[in-house]
């Protein structure tokens, strides 16, 4: 099996419990502000421990402003499809263009029969969402003229007014695990959602074969389906199973499952704001980095499919770029420059001694294909830099006496952050995980395609990997000063320090390597 091509996608599910309220929404509200894209909550209404899973995504809907909400899946049984249709487009148009709409044919059947829905065969249940998928398509679409009809042996609509339509193209998902299901999917949905827990090893390789014969006997791509998949493991020192290790074993089985079962979405069933920190910090970062790798070096394997198409654009859109789009024509991607700010009075190593690279050719033109993998390391290098404020941020609180269990939970709560040192120094750790991940991928990746397409820029390339030995060794010292922080009250300056001098270098580096490789990469077509 291989990869469809389809941009990634890193979300959270998250159970809808009533107990505690807040802490539901916050672990929502975490989930955009670790930077993951989408927010999923199961619904079963008949649960009363529950919330009323799209009372709850109205709720976090309006409490966030980028991150995609879905059900993960809506029970249509006890959810009528033409009321339903109205509430996804109303909740669609509220958030701006933020809704997906999972379903499902139904389960716990006593549970469903008890709240008045009618009990249905596996069959029936299959026919019924086809049904349902065409009532609420047709709601959808406001401009076809005439009302809706659907004479259905399970849903009848006859002469409904259409409307209103969604704020953006919403994506219908199928959580399915049968063969008459992944028929279904394959021939009218836009994405297929199992639970990696559900299936049997060789699972994903029967289903998406399944789905892609009938995507192609309906006229279809397979590439208009996308793969997503919920999945479930533990952070741990050592591998102890599948998604049981640390996250550079998450990074390596997401990405074979990416490159190799073709999924695209990998949302993760928790409400440990721990374990979301570390998928969004992590996991997430690094799998992109890697399948971007292998993408460009045309080593995932082929799948029968029409290369040239674009991925079916219903699918959940990536996260927004923090700078600007390039277009065409002249190089536009802007590398950040070195204010030439210093906080520490250490210098790890000597700037005026470093390499540069070979001119641009100022008559060269690049398409903005050729520009996005330079515009995309940028973007990389804003998130380090990001992070890295925060915890320039969470030292000083912390320092101040500033954070309280209310200031937590309203404030950084949805960072994991707490007002204790062990949690800042987890914190700390991480990020150092982050870079260390970043600058692997780099040296065993990147760099000896950059050296071997243009040799002239070898001097430079030797220069950056040196400079990620030295930042190895000012993360020690952050490790270092973090345990002098937890175990002593004074620790706190010799932290301060660490941290100003990984500040230093690191900034002074990313933006060395902005400035010398943003335009090759686009001129050599390195991804």
């Amino acid at each position: 099996m291989s990869d469809y091509g389809h941009d990634l996608v890193f979300g959270s599910f998250v159970t809808p419990g009533g107990g505690d309220p807040d802490h539901t929404v916050g672990v929502a509200v975490l989930t955009e502000q670790v930077g993951l894209d989408l927010v999923t909550f199961q619904d079963h209404p008949y649960q009363p421990a529950f919330l009323d899973t799209w009372t709850l995504l109205s709720f976090v809907a309006a409490r966030t402003n980028r991150v995609y909400l879905a059900a993960n899946v809506t029970n249509l049984p006890l959810r009528p499809p033409a009321v339903l249709a109205r509430s996804v487009a109303s909740l669609d148009l509220l958030s701006g263009g933020r809704v997906s709409l999972g379903l499902g044919a139904g389960a716990f059947w006593d549970a469903i029969e008890a709240m008045g829905g009618r009990r249905l065969t596996p069959g029936q249940g299959v026919r019924a969402l086809e049904e349902a998928i065409e009532v609420i398509r047709q709601l959808w679409d406001a401009e076809t003229r005439g009302g809706v009809r659907v004479d259905g042996e399970f849903y009848r609509v006859m002469g409904a007014k259409r409307g209103p339509a969604p704020a953006h193209a919403v994506p219908i998902w199928l959580g399915a695990y049968k063969p008459r299901m992944l028929q279904l999917t394959g021939r009218r949905a836009d994405g297929w959602l199992p639970t990696l827990g559900y299936l049997q090893p060789g699972d994903l390789a029967k289903g998406n074969a399944i789905i892609d014969d009938a995507a192609q006997e309906a006229g279809r791509s397979p590439r208009d389906v996308r793969r997503l998949l919920n999945i479930a493991g533990q952070f741990s020192v050592g591998g102890r199973g599948p998604l049981n290790g640390p996250a550079e074993q998450w990074v390596r089985e997401l990405t074979e499952l990416a490159l190799g079962e073709g999924v695209s979405a990998f949302i993760l069933a928790s409400d440990d704001p721990d374990d979301l920190r570390r998928f969004a910090g992590e996991v997430a970062p690094a799998v992109r980095e890697l399948v971007a790798a292998e993408r460009d070096r045309g080593t995932a394997p082929a799948r029968n499919r029409e290369p040239e198409r674009e991925p079916e654009p219903a699918a959940v859109p990536p996260v927004p770029p923090s700078r600007a789009t390039v277009t065409g024509g002249a190089f536009a991607v802007v590398p950040t420059p070195d204010d030439g700010v210093r906080r520490s009075d250490q210098q790890v190593w000597d700037e005026s001694t470093r390499p540069t690279g070979p001119a641009p050719d100022p008559n060269r033109t690049y398409t903005p294909h050729e520009q996005a993998t330079g515009q995309h390391l940028v973007q990389i290098h804003d998130g380090l830099r990001a992070e890295l404020a925060q915890i320039h941020d969470l030292i000083e609180q912390v320092a101040a006496g500033e954070i309280d269990a209310g200031a937590a939970r309203s404030h950084i709560n949805t960072m994991t952050m707490r007002q204790n040192r062990w949690t800042l120094g987890v914190y700390c750790e991480s990020y150092c995980r982050i870079v260390t991940t970043h600058h692997t991928i780099e040296d065993q990746s990147f760099f000896p395609r950059l050296r071997a397409r243009d040799p002239r820029l070898g001097p430079v390339v030797d220069r950056l990997e040196q400079e990620h030995h030295v930042i190895h060794d000012v993360l020690e010292g952050v490790d270092r000063a973090l345990v002098a922080y937890v175990g002593s009250p004074d620790g706190l300056t010799e932290l301060r320090a660490a941290v100003d001098l990984l500040t230093d270098a690191l900034l002074s580096h990313l933006s060395y390597e902005e400035r010398e490789l943003v335009e090759p990469l686009a001129r050599l077509g390195v991804g």
